[in-house]
């Protein structure tokens, strides 16, 4: 169920409201379709809301378990070959029933809130680094995490359109 986040809370409360509204929304937009209609492709795109879905489940896992908390890679992400096959969970999540993949996303998400309840407050920074050499802050990678999630549920808003002519927030 989506929040409209408090606009009066401290900044920490205000990343992480904005965040699961944002991935509530995501959710909306795949609630009640069919394998088939998640996987449809709209040209000139190649997304697809099962991969976006699929997509966004690594982005979880990945930002804040792997490279925030320097947790290990779960499956499948750690037995894929990302050099030969850099879009593997968009093409993958085609043969993903709805509620795997929905139940996938989920999960990262709690799993992401549980780094995120554990850690030290907005300034902690990452085990892991940036391309650059740089850590990261839990603020930061709370903002990506929002940034990401805003943008693809805009995709996800025109692709369910087109599947079934469902608009709304």
């Amino acid at each position: 169920m989506r929040i409209d986040p408090d606009p009066n809370c401290a900044e920490f409360g205000m990343l992480t409201q904005y965040l699961d509204y944002q991935r509530e929304t995501l959710l909306s937009k795949t609630d009640g379709l069919t394998r088939e209609q998640l996987a449809q492709r709209h040209s000139p795109s190649e997304l697809t809301l099962a991969g976006l879905l699929y997509h966004l489940a690594l982005v979880e896992e990945d930002w804040t378990e792997v490279r925030f908390a320097g947790l290990p890679d779960r499956e499948p992400w750690a037995s894929v070959d990302w050099d030969d096959d850099p879009d593997w969970e968009f093409r993958n999540a085609a043969f993903l029933e709805p509620i795997q993949l929905r139940s996938r996303y989920r999960e990262a998400c709690d799993r992401s809130r549980a780094v995120v309840s554990k850690s030290t407050g907005l300034d902690q920074l990452s085990v892991k680094v940036l391309g650059d050499g740089r850590n990261f802050s839990l603020r930061w990678v709370l903002l990506h995490l929002v940034e990401e999630t805003a943008r693809h549920a805009g995709h996800a808003d025109f692709l369910r359109e087109a599947i079934d002519g469902t608009v709304g927030e």
